[in-house]
């Protein structure tokens, strides 16, 4: 089946030559994952990147379900003594699901239907009779069917025109130009449910709403959707049913001067109106909810991936600081490695205003633990802690960052982080996420539900079987993208490796805590239930800092270590020495060194290893300042500039975190002066952005900005 596979997959790429999308297959069957067959086998793939690795696979498992529904299917039309070598032929060739269904939809084992129930009366015969539209007198002929259950010829004739019904509306023919109508055509409608009114407030932009189902985009169909589900709500998908069923009556009546014109007619309308419009209209509703789901599970991923990749603080010293008023601020001290070194409450808000003795605390803190770096949680009391953090005259220097702490409570109550720190109170383990955070936010956001990180739209309404794939695709991605060291990594952090899982993971991190740390990849071999073929899977993305084996702490895979040798021999050096001498690097003619298995790809993915062994592809954290003169809605002003940093981006526009409780938005209209159909194209999650408001609705919480004449 593969192989048919492959032709088809190569059929519909372009680009790919079959040896390459077989080559691709057959290691995704033998246990591969796409972040190593993206990275190690180039060659064998014809340089397929991770994006075009997992579309294949995707595509694979697609036609592996639709090869099952069609052995299904073939069972039943066979079973039924109804299956032919043309009709086999057909639904053996399809690659449509829609198709393959419309085929099978006649021979499709019955419910008690209307239909089902003539035939039990034995009046199929006279249905055909009907259909063959050449009786002069339809009565006399229905006559004959008028016995036991059909009481009179009214009823056989109703019978009989229940059948055909049926057999308008499981025309091939037919469904397919009601489809087509549907998809050119077809209008959606909501109407708010009377009563509703107040309860569905959020939703009274489609109170009374109707647009053309193919201009209606992924967020307005998921909100409409949403409004309906919460019964706030009336919705329908619709066409022109007259102009329809007119159609379906020249499609289906042979005479009009047939005594039986009138019955076909009735027939096909019960047909169209009864069993095709809303097996139809499901069916488009499906693919709409299909498509919108896609748009925003990409966007949710695209926001997702981009959060994950933010940059790193990097190896320093953190004081984190959970705020709040009432409760006082939370303050954790954490090493380079993101360890707890110390905790403590202050108290520099409202109501208690300990000014003197917060200030204290804070420079012991920074002292004492010679902090390099302040986090402070955007939440409730963020900014007024930052500004009593910057009026201090601290004892060393400090960078001081904002940090989102969505999800950050999560955390603190789950299971991951009462094991890590199973003697301490919520509190601590929030403020301890919020440093981390800045230290490494892939290493601590993999540590929580992707859906409780604070971007996406609509992520609670899409197909959610769909959505954690698509997120755990994603993180499985960033984690191998940039590497992980494994004696520091969480079990949570080396679980997304490729190749390994949470046991393998949990395994990994016993062994280091009991044997100590690894310091060299093949000891990877010793950890229980570590196979040769996860080890393949997941060693390149592992590193090494500082261990026996210099190329330990780079992606170069242990399988050309010995090409790697013979390099260094060959430039009369060793590994140390060609890692740290360019000039000896851009010197090795890569030609020479190709091989069956190794091509300029592999050979130029690791010149670019040696040149920057154990490098990480995310760029620096760098501070972003707000205007300290905004601190409440209240404070803003029509025309006014400022400075901000995009935390969301969604289908309609971005938000934007001022520095207060409110984020504000930028909606897609005015990011920019051209046309752009969506805001990643310009713009992406972290980005230092300067906006200009446009309007506040201080009531509402609302506050819509303008980057359109910004300078940025």
């Amino acid at each position: 089946m593969a192989n048919i596979h492959a032709n088809i997959i190569t059929k519909e790429l372009g680009s790919y030559l079959r040896k390459h999308v077989a080559a691709c297959l057959k290691l995704l069957d033998e246990g591969a994952t796409v972040p190593f067959i993206a990275r190690y086998r180039k060659e064998a793939t014809g340089g397929m990147d991770e994006v075009v690795v997992r579309s294949v696979q995707e595509r694979h498992l697609a036609l592996t379900e639709l090869d099952k529904r069609k052995d299904y299917i073939l069972d039943v039309i066979k079973s039924a003594g109804a299956l032919t070598p043309e009709l086999e032929e057909r639904i053996t060739e399809t690659l449509d699901p829609v198709v393959l269904e419309d085929i099978y939809l006649p021979y499709k084992p019955k419910r008690n239907t209307r239909a089902q129930a003539a035939r039990a009366l034995g009046l199929e015969p006279l249905a055909k009779i009907i259909m063959a539209q050449n009786s002069s007198d339809i009565e006399k002929q229905a006559k004959k069917f008028v016995k036991d259950g059909v009481e009179n010829i009214d009823a056989a004739i109703n019978g009989a025109a229940d059948i055909i019904a049926e057999w308008v509306s499981e025309s091939e023919k037919a469904r397919n130009i009601v489809r087509a109508r549907y998809q050119r055509s077809a209008t959606i409608s909501s109407k708010v449910i009377q009563g509703k009114e107040e309860e569905g407030k959020n939703y009274q932009n489609y109170f009374d709403f109707s647009e053309p189902l193919r201009t209606c985009n992924s967020h307005r169909y998921l909100a409409i959707r949403r409004g309906e589900d919460e019964g706030i709500l009336k919705v329908s998908i619709s066409i022109d049913d007259d102009e329809m069923i007119d159609r379906l009556s020249r499609m289906f009546v042979k005479s009009e001067s047939s005594s039986t014109v009138n019955i076909v007619k009735g027939a096909v309308k019960d047909g169209y109106r009864r069993l095709m419009r809303p097996s139809i209209e499901t069916e488009i509703s499906n693919v709409t909810k299909e498509k919108s789901d896609t748009a925003a599970i990409q966007m949710f991923a695209d926001n997702v991936r981009q959060l994950l990749m933010a940059s790193p603080l990097g190896k320093k010293r953190v004081l984190a600081i959970d705020p709040g008023f009432r409760t006082g601020c939370k303050i954790v001290a954490l090493d380079e490695q993101g360890n707890l070194m110390a905790h403590d409450v202050i108290y520099p808000t409202p109501p208690a205003n300990d000014y003197i003795g917060a200030t204290d605390a804070i420079c012991y803190f920074v002292d004492k633990f010679r902090i390099d770096a302040i986090a402070i949680g955007n939440g409730t009391a963020g900014r007024e802690t930052e500004r009593f953090i910057r009026d201090l005259m601290l004892p060393r220097k400090v960078q001081i960052f904002i940090v989102n702490e969505n999800g950050a409570s999560i955390y603190s109550a789950s299971d991951v982080a009462r094991e890590e720190f199973p003697n301490e109170d919520v509190t601590v383990r929030g403020a301890v996420s919020i440093g981390r955070r800045l230290l490494d936010p892939l290493a601590e956001l993999v540590k929580i539900d992707p859906k409780s990180i604070g971007v996406g739209q609509y992520q609670h309404d899409v197909n959610q079987t769909r959505l954690k794939e698509s997120l755990d695709y994603v993180v499985e991605s960033c984690v191998n993208t940039v590497g992980v060291n494994v004696n520091t990594a969480s079990k949570q952090l080396l679980s997304y490796v490729s190749g390994i899982g949470p046991a393998l993971a949990a395994n990994i991190v016993k062994y280091r805590a009991e044997n100590g740390d690894f310091t060299d990849r093949m000891q990877l071999l010793n950890v229980p239930r570590m196979g040769e073929k996860a080890f393949q899977q997941c060693v390149g993305f592992l590193r090494i800092p500082g261990g026996s084996n210099p190329l330990d702490n780079t992606a170069v895979h242990p399988e050309r270590y010995s090409l790697v040798e013979q390099m260094a021999e060959d430039a009369k050096s060793d590994i140390n020495r060609l890692i740290r001498d360019k000039n000896l690097l851009h010197n090795i003619e890569l030609d020479k060194y190709v091989t069956k298995d190794v091509g300029l790809p592999t050979l130029t993915d690791i010149i670019l290893e040696l040149e920057k062994p154990g490098r990480d592809p995310r760029e620096v954290a760098e501070e972003i300042p707000y205007d300290d003169s905004i601190r409440k809605i209240d404070d803003l002003h029509l025309g006014q500039e400022l400075t901000g940093k995009i935390n969301n981006i969604t289908a309609f526009g971005v938000f934007v975190d001022l520095g207060m409780k409110e984020n504000g938005l930028v909606h897609i209209s005015q990011l920019s002066e051209k046309f752009i159909s969506s805001p990643a194209e310009l713009v992406s999650i972290g980005q230092r952005v300067k906006v200009k408001v446009l309007d506040v609705d201080v009531a509402r919480g609302r506050i819509a900005l303008t980057m359109k004449g910004v300078q940025q």
